[in-house]
């Protein structure tokens, strides 16, 4: 049990790096086009929940936690209608899961344990609850990706998108 809060950081970086890495499996093989269209008539485009992800994420853990003074702008991430850059924004979430797993890193034994307070968040009273609740946030909406790019595929390709 002494080395529990190095295995919990080396798990959660672990894993936000794993979460990265699937996003942009099904994320780097679309076009502009696609990043930004929704198939379904409800929901979100692959980029406004990448964009959404990483408003998360630069404000649960790098504002709160990190202390990067990031300020959150959440409407805007569901409702971007300038398309901006896939890259770009590629880019920036690949920079936020660094900057949270530079955090997770940075946790000290007593950190985990650490008060936790954040808008709209009153679940986690403590860090190692935000890192958790984040993670699983992230991935859930990976799933979220995953089928939107299968839908995008099956319309582009209807023999293609059996996968």
């Amino acid at each position: 049990m002494a080395d529990l809060p190095n295995t919990v950081a080396t798990d959660f970086a672990w894993y936000y790096e794993f979460i990265a890495a699937h996003l942009h499996k099904w994320v780097d093989p679309l076009t502009q086009e696609q990043f930004w269209h929704n198939p379904f008539t409800h929901g979100n485009s692959v980029g406004h929940l990448t964009l959404h992800l990483t408003g998360n994420l630069n404000y649960y853990i790098g504002a709160r936690v990190a202390k990067t003074g990031y300020v959150r702008d959440r409407d805007r991430e569901f409702t971007e209608t300038g398309k901006p850059d896939k890259a770009k924004v590629l880019e920036a979430f690949d920079q936020t899961i660094a900057m949270v797993v530079s955090a997770v890193r940075k946790q000290k034994p007593d950190d985990w344990m650490a008060p936790y307070s954040a808008e709209l968040e009153p679940e986690a009273a403590e860090r190692f609850m935000i890192f958790l609740r984040c993670a699983g946030h992230a991935y859930h909406h990976v799933g979220q990706i995953i089928l939107l790019t299968k839908e995008l595929a099956r319309k582009a390709d209807p023999q293609s998108a059996s996968d």
